[in-house]
Formats: C-alpha cells, structure tokens, sequence
C-alpha cells in the first residue's frame, strides 16, 4: 500500500520544486546582467579605440600636409610632384579665412530665383 502523504511533507516538496525554479531563474537574470555589462564595456572600450585610431590617422595626415608643404616650400611644383607620383594631400591644411558679417538679406531675391527656375522647367 502506498503512504499517505503529510501536509509538512508535500510542503517541504513543494518547496524544493520551487527553490529549484527560482534558482534557474536566478542563474538567467545574473547570466542578461553579465551579458548586458560586457556590452556596455565593449561599446566603451570600442569607442576608445576608434579615437585613439582617428587621433592617429589625424595625426599622419598633418605630417603628410606638413611634408608635402615642405616639398613645395623646397622649390618643387605640384605638377612636378604628380608626375614624381605624389598628389596633393587628401587632407590639406586649413587656412582660415575671416569673413565679413553680411546684413541680414530679404526673401524677395529668393522669391525670384524661384519663379525664374519655374519658367525654366516649363521648358
């Protein structure tokens, strides 16, 4: 014959199922967490890297201006340079240019640039 079980008995089953559950539970949020933390420190430790990668690339492409300028500043033509095989950096060095404040300008020139090039493409 079977044995009747005691309502402390099936409890303390019951419990044990449940422990078990929560535990697997337990283990799937602590392994997202890591998951999610390893992403962060990846997207940090990339974008990292990419600046020290552009700061060096920066950093090549003045030397190569700085080179090139000094060839010129030497005597030798950007034609003459081109037909040794060096074109002129991809990267030139930037003059800056002071511009004036111009006022505040109207729509109305705009307005007849518009109905110009309406009747241009009634054609």
């Amino acid at each position: 014959m079977a044995t009747q079980l005691t309502a402390e008995e099936a409890i303390e089953r019951a419990r044990r199922l449940q422990d078990d559950r929560l535990t697997a539970v337990r283990t799937v949020a602590e392994a997202r967490q890591a998951l999610t933390d390893v992403r962060n420190e990846t997207a940090r430790e990339l974008a990292d890297l990419q600046a020290r990668i552009a700061e060096r690339i920066a950093t090549a492409e003045r030397e190569d201006v700085r080179a090139y300028s000094a060839a010129l500043s030497a005597g030798w033509s950007a034609d003459e340079l081109r037909k040794i095989g060096f074109s002129e950096p991809d990267k030139k060095a930037r003059t800056r240019r002071r511009s004036t404040r111009k006022p505040a300008s109207s729509s109305a020139p705009a307005a007849d640039h518009d109905s110009q090039s309406e009747t241009s493409t009634e054609g």
